[in-house]
């Protein structure tokens, strides 16, 4: 939840149901970065050229690209800042231009502020990378295979072509809004028209994947890089599958939904490498300086938008917490806090509203921003010291216990979902919006963001023992496995260094 919180409209929907599907999927299609949010107080860092004495970037940028740089950044939670991981990136793009088709091409790459997997170009040589898919990557021929993949794109015109179906889509958005009167629609249709539009055809894929590999391989890089990368993506995409909040969150597309790592598609990868080099002799592989730049790199949550550790979701900048009813996952997105259980059948959400002054929190929850209001539910209470007010919604399929908490100048609203509100489970929501309280100044100041932390491999440790220091919600060896491009059952050797995630 992004600490300038984000002001909703009161609207009216045709039914609690779809008011609640609507909802969800509007907001979080707009949390994909595709809709301008907050902009990160991190600086911005320095453009990338082909070669330290090329004019700067930012000298060949229209204002219109500047413009729609900075949506893009401000989307995906700011510009990340860190010069160690920004001067790596800096040396590969500059060898990585030397050896491309386009040594004139000028790039500018910029790490997001963004715990997704993602990596995405502009047709002007504008280059993002998201900070989760740096944690991810084990060595620079992964991270150098991440950006000729994206070169590739630009030097292939790939990226132009996707501008102009995307302003076809502007203006299918911009009928819907204005013809069929329906600013919300017209939004996610816009919204959808983007996720799809951010896949390449299959035949661009490939032909970036060629361009990619060679571009790397001729920068004296690990042709194989790709081919590792990709696997460890797809043991990251079928790790995530398996959460509950997968189905219902599209928060921002990660790289393998516009990237998919198809069997097929690493086989042809493999291929293009081995026109390159040999298995045995792949060039170069650097796996130290890669984990040493990204020591300390945040990992997950951004410490302005709150944090989760289990069940409990924790903002120490807007100075509360809550707690989820048990067997709940919490997700954490741009527009709101997200929770399900594992059968699909209970959901949350904790989202800002603005309620004026002299509307009251019982009259805002029956004012018809969501139909199928029981009146006689509605009643106001005091939460930890806040005034509220909660009260029930039913629709065909869906039934609501919703509550409306003001909190200093700010009023939250956390509504819970469920197929079938019974008396228990009723009573257990009314528990859980009962730990929403404030955060003290002491409790704020001992939470610490998630880093990607690198360590040395000692002489008994094990993937098991490393594991163990693993600060992650769950499955914690399978999560170890993946962020080290590891094998189930594999050894480990003792000076290596390898990550580990810990505050």
């Amino acid at each position: 939840m992004n600490q300038q919180v984000r002001r909703q409209r009161q609207d009216r929907r045709p039914g609690a149901a779809t008011a609640w599907r609507r909802a969800l999927a509007f907001a979080l299609l707009l949390g994909a970065g595709l809709a301008v949010s907050a902009c990160s107080n991190m600086q911005e860092p320095p453009p990338i050229a082909a070669t330290p004495a090329a004019p700067s970037f930012e000298d060949t940028l229209t204002p219109t690209q500047r413009k729609e740089h900075e949506r893009l950044v401000a989307s995906y939670g700011g510009a990340y800042n860190d010069p160690k991981l920004q001067g790596m990136i800096q040396d590969t793009v500059t060898r990585l231009v030397a050896a491309s088709e386009r040594p004139d091409q000028k790039y500018r790459v910029t790490i997001l502020n963004s715990p997704a997997i993602n990596a995405f170009a502009l047709p002007n040589g504008s280059i993002y990378v998201t900070r989760g898919l740096l944690a991810l990557a084990d060595d620079d021929a992964e991270l150098a295979s991440v950006l000729a993949h994206e070169m590739a794109h630009v030097i292939a015109n790939h990226a132009a072509i996707r501008e102009d179906q995307v302003k076809q889509a502007v203006l299918v958005s911009r009928v819907i809004s204005d013809v069929v009167n329906d600013p919300d629609l017209g939004a996610l249709a816009l919204a959808k028209s983007r996720m799809s539009l951010a896949s390449f055809s299959r035949q661009q894929e490939l032909e970036a994947d060629a361009i990619g590999v060679g571009i790397s391989a001729r920068a004296g890089f690990d042709p194989y890089g790709a081919e590792r990368f990709l696997t460890t993506m797809g043991r990251q995409q079928t790790l995530r599958a398996s959460s509950p909040m997968t189905k219902s969150s599209t928060d921002t597309a990660d790289f393998l939904a516009t990237h998919p790592a198809t069997p097929e598609r690493i086989s042809i990868v493999m291929a293009n490498a081995r026109e390159y080099a040999s298995p045995d002799k792949p060039g170069e592989r650097d796996s130290k300086q890669y984990l040493t730049a990204i020591d300390g790199l945040v990992y997950g949550d951004d410490p302005k938008e709150g944090f989760i550790r289990g069940r409990r979701f924790f903002h120490p900048k807007l100075g509360f917490t809550f707690t989820a009813p048990e067997g709940f996952t919490l997700e954490n997105t741009s527009q709101a806090v997200l929770g399900a259980d594992t059968s699909g059948a209970e959901a949350l959400r904790l989202d800002a509203v603005r309620v004026t002054g002299d509307q009251s929190l019982a009259q805002y929850l029956s004012s018809g921003w969501i139909e199928g209001v029981e009146i006689s539910s509605v009643e106001s209470l005091v939460l930890n010291g806040f005034p509220a007010a909660t009260a029930v919604a039913r629709g065909e399929q869906w039934s609501f216990r919703m509550f409306a908490i003001r909190f200093g100048s700010d009023v939250y609203r956390l509504i819970f979902a469920a197929r079938d509100l019974t008396p228990d489970l009723d009573r257990q929501f009314r528990e859980a919006a009962e730990t929403f309280r404030r955060v003290s100044i002491e409790e704020a100041e001992k939470v610490r963001p998630l880093r990607i932390r690198t360590v040395k491999v000692g002489l008994t440790d094990t993937p098991d023992t490393l594991a163990a220091k693993m600060d992650v919600p769950d499955r914690p060896l399978e999560r170890f496995l993946i962020l080290n491009g590891l094998e189930k059952g594999a050894k480990l050797k003792y000076g290596d260094l390898v990550k580990i995630v810990a505050e």
